[in-house]
């Protein structure tokens, strides 16, 4: 009898574990009582060879995909957003919709920065590029942090268009976001903007570094010049 696709990418991911593994990422990635990644559990397995089986089961169907997101095991859901990444960069303009539908049905379950990073600027900022942004607007608004990461990562698509504004828009609005992991990510989304235009990022940073959280602040001035860096940190 042959086995059903799903069991069969399981098994291999299992295969692929490591116990040792497994503990240091669920250190990495804070799942204790309290910390953000709660209760996520981890098989111990490397992002290549994530990749790897997600280019092998990408004919996984739909209801195989849902299954594998709505995992308890932080892997099994990372192929299945892999998945739909490879899925959506070969598929029909109808066929992308329904992958960016079924990604924002599910926030839910994208639940970590790895799994917003490495898949929101391939599905949401790809599809968003040309048309209205509106639902990052509300996204960036949501309580849930993913979501909020979401919004921002997805701009990363429009920064290597060369299209700054949206990126520059939410920045703004998350200046009083209380959340490290949201300072990170919009620090990091402005210091993209400052590799490609950096008359762009110094705009923004001179009317906003003196408000912005400094975690923030240090990961947008990263490559900016030692005088650059100083007189930034001076006025926060």
């Amino acid at each position: 009898m042959v086995k059903p696709m799903l069991q069969e990418l399981r098994s291999d991911l299992r295969k692929l574990a490591s116990p040792q593994k497994a503990k240091i990422l669920q250190r990495f990635f804070k799942t204790g009582p309290g910390e953000y990644g709660e209760g996520d559990m981890f098989l111990g397995i490397i992002v290549p060879n994530s990749r790897r089986l997600a280019r092998q089961y990408v004919n996984l169907s739909w209801g195989e995909i849902d299954k594998l997101l709505h995992s308890k095991i932080h892997e099994e859901r990372l192929t299945a957003l892999l998945i739909l990444v490879d899925r959506f960069g070969k598929a029909h303009k109808t066929e992308q919709g329904r992958i960016f539908r079924f990604y924002l049905a599910n926030t839910k379950y994208i639940n970590n920065w790895d799994l917003v990073d490495l898949t929101a600027p391939k599905i949401v900022g790809t599809y968003l590029v040309d048309k209205s942004q509106a639902i990052l607007y509300k996204l960036v608004k949501s309580k849930n942090i993913w979501e909020r990461r979401i919004a921002v990562l997805a701009t990363f698509y429009f920064i290597r268009q060369g299209q700054y504004a949206d990126t520059l828009k939410l920045a703004q609005l998350l200046l009083k976001d209380k959340h490290d992991l949201m300072h990170k990510a919009v620090g990091w989304m402005l210091r993209e903007v400052g590799k490609r235009s950096l008359k762009t990022e110094i705009v923004f940073l001179d009317k906003f570094a003196s408000r912005m959280p400094r975690t923030m602040l240090r990961y947008a001035i990263e490559k900016l010049s030692p005088q650059q860096r100083s007189h930034y940190l001076s006025i926060r």
